[in-house]
């Protein structure tokens, strides 16, 4: 794992410029940086040594005629495979690295290459002949690619705080981006808080020449459900298929650990990924805030030796301002602080670990899914459920009627995402500014267009693999991770499995028949089946086990007089004044403190909105 950065020469002191650009992401490669520089461009590396981790893996590589210039972020899986096809067409290697497929396969293949590569990855290639600049997002967006237009530069790289170092740099903050944010609790568009500063979408690649961009997508998720196999052989399926992309993703010459929790997706990556560490981190000692016994006892039962952290209120808080340094833009998920600390506890033996990002989205696994048919109001007509809805919302707010609301609405309507934390009408009313940000259902609806002859189960994970996951899951995967110099490798997330699970029939992604063990649904059906069936008999609750969703304490935090006054004073202090209605902010508080209502979600994501700004704005 690794960081770049580069950009067009249009100024005189690039090598030194290109020096301090890469300072800001030394901690995605602290093993060896490299440079590459020319009267047209100007590239950098940083390197993360996980596969050949001689120097003759260090970037910039070039091709063996010296006309292709690549820099590269990511594994590529099946690199052996694609590496023993160019040999026979010709191509000479230099060294055993992943990276150096990527030359040859794209001289012989050209953008093609794409089709064929399996991993994670953002790269650029720049061709000295035809001046052209080359680059490509991986299929889910697990590995980040920014890019920029300033003035007569063209700037891209691994993280948008290197950006900040070139001199034709504009630092303004985007308020549209404020705003969708506040509904979302990342940064949905391509947009980013920058103005002027975009992310390539997850399988797109573009390229870049004469001062012109063209941007165009190589792969695509198409939910096909072939209703014939029974529910064993698909258990059967997924097992197979989960068994080879662990096996892949274990590719390393470094040693490859797992972080683990109660759930069952790490659970079943660390099963029977034959590691021989786990990572856990918890709060406190409240079984909802803390999954470490849970880890001890599954970690001692497959024979792996578990390390674990309680992380302490004041380890927390303390950390909120780094965390948000690293994630470059805002993002107010509370888990993305515990996701550091354990990339932190893994950093120390290691520098891989697996991950279970990815399956609840592939397979179906949050519980918000259960929604659609889960009742008997929802096969009464539309049209019935749509005036009930239009007359409760006139209703005065008692618990139970949001039930009716929500029925009332399509699912297009009601749903942009696990995340729903400001209403327009709520952010409107606690924003002092007015910005041209769209509704929010603007920005879903290409996703929906994409998928509206599909049933509901299948529209939400098809919107949560192409904007929750990517803009808040892998983000934080990603940035919390290299944060640590530690590679985390997600192998649900792998085309394979994808493509296994794009087959399967919602019946047996979402169960509305339950199980044994008295739960009314049951997400990830097939999928926590699989697990079952590959998992020691002893530990195997965790398969059946259910999600405990949201297990960070910040809701009690935020009644202790410490912490309500920490919030009080951003929500009160010159960059609230600026942007909100602090008098709104500050009654949401004494609300949330009083009991009315737990508010929390909202609070903290205009409080981390406050301390991002504070870093990279200086609060001004």
């Amino acid at each position: 794992m690794c960081g770049f950065i580069g950009f067009t020469n249009s100024i005189g002191n690039a090598d030194t410029v290109l020096s301090e650009m890469l300072d800001k992401i030394k901690h995605r490669g602290p093993d060896a940086e490299g440079k590459y520089v020319d009267e047209n461009v100007a590239l950098g590396h940083r390197r993360l040594s996980i596969i050949d981790v001689s120097d003759a893996g260090n970037q910039p590589l070039y091709s063996d005629d010296g006309n292709l210039v690549l820099v590269f972020n990511g594994e590529i899986y099946n690199y052996k495979t694609i590496r023993e096809e160019l040999i026979k067409k010709g191509h000479r290697f230099k060294t055993q690295t992943d990276s150096e497929v990527l030359i040859y396969g794209y001289k012989e293949y050209g953008e093609k290459l794409l089709e064929k590569l399996r991993g994670m990855f953002a790269f650029i290639i720049w061709d000295k002949v035809k001046k052209t600049l080359f680059g490509a997002r991986d299929f889910f967006g697990i590995k980040p690619l920014y890019y920029a237009q300033m003035g007569n530069t063209f700037m891209f790289g691994s993280e948008i705080k290197s950006f900040l170092c070139h001199p034709d740099f504009k630092k303004e903050l985007n308020t549209a981006a404020l705003e969708n944010y506040l509904s979302f609790q990342y940064s949905p568009c391509a947009e980013t808080f920058f103005k002027g500063v975009y992310k390539l979408p997850p399988a797109h690649y573009f390229t870049y020449h004469d001062g012109k961009m063209d941007i165009n997508r190589y792969w695509e998720i198409s939910f096909d459900p072939d209703e014939k196999p029974e529910l064993d052989e698909w258990v059967n399926r997924i097992s197979n298929t989960f068994h080879d992309s662990v096996k892949a993703h274990k590719i390393a010459d470094v040693e490859v650990g797992s972080f683990l929790s109660s759930g069952v997706d790490s659970s079943y990556v660390a099963a029977i990924a034959n590691v021989d560490k786990t990572f856990t981190v918890g709060f406190g000692s409240e079984e909802r805030y803390n999954e470490i016994s849970w880890a001890k006892e599954f970690s001692e039962a497959i024979n792996i030796k578990n390390y674990n952290k309680v992380i302490t209120p004041e380890e927390y808080w303390e950390k909120l301002p780094l965390i948000q340094y690293h994630m470059d833009e805002p993002l107010a998920d509370p888990s993305a602080v515990a996701l550091y600390f354990v990339c932190n506890l893994a950093s120390r033996s290691l520098k891989v670990a697996l991950s279970g990002e990815g399956a609840d989205e592939i397979f179906g696994g949050y519980n918000v899914y259960s929604e659609p048919g889960a009742t008997f109001y929802d096969r009464l007509p539309q049209g019935f459920r749509k005036g009930v809805s239009s007359a409760v919302s006139h209703m005065p707010a008692k618990r139970g009627l949001n039930f009716f609301v929500r029925k009332g609405k399509t699912v297009e309507e009601r749903f942009i995402g696990n995340a729903y934390m400001f209403t327009p009408k709520e952010r409107r009313e606690i924003l002092k500014i007015k910005t041209n940000a769209p509704d929010p259902t603007v920005i879903t609806k290409p996703f929906y267009d994409k998928v509206k002859d599909k049933d509901d189960v299948t529209k939400m994970q098809y919107l949560d693999l192409h904007m929750w996951m990517t803009g808040d899951i892998l983000l934080k995967a990603d940035k919390m991770s290299m944060a640590n110099s530690l590679e985390v490798r997600v192998p649900f997330l792998d085309k394979e499995v994808m493509a296994l699970a794009e087959k399967i029939p919602t019946r047996y992604r979402v169960s509305h028949k339950g199980t044994s063990e008295g739960m009314k649904y049951t997400t990830k059906y097939a999928m926590r089946m699989a697990a079952k069936k590959d998992t020691p008999p002893e530990t195997a609750k965790t398969a059946v086990k259910k999600k405990l969703g949201f297990p960070v304490p910040i809701r009690v935090w935020l009644k202790e007089d410490g912490y309500y006054n920490t919030v009080k004073n951003a929500f009160t202090g010159i960059a609230a004044e600026k942007y909100f209605n602090t008098d709104k902010l500050v009654r949401l508080l004494d609300d949330h403190r009083a009991g009315k209502g737990d508010y929390s979600r909202k609070i903290w994501t205009v409080y981390m909105f406050l301390v991002w700004y504070d870093v990279y704005f200086g609060g001004k």
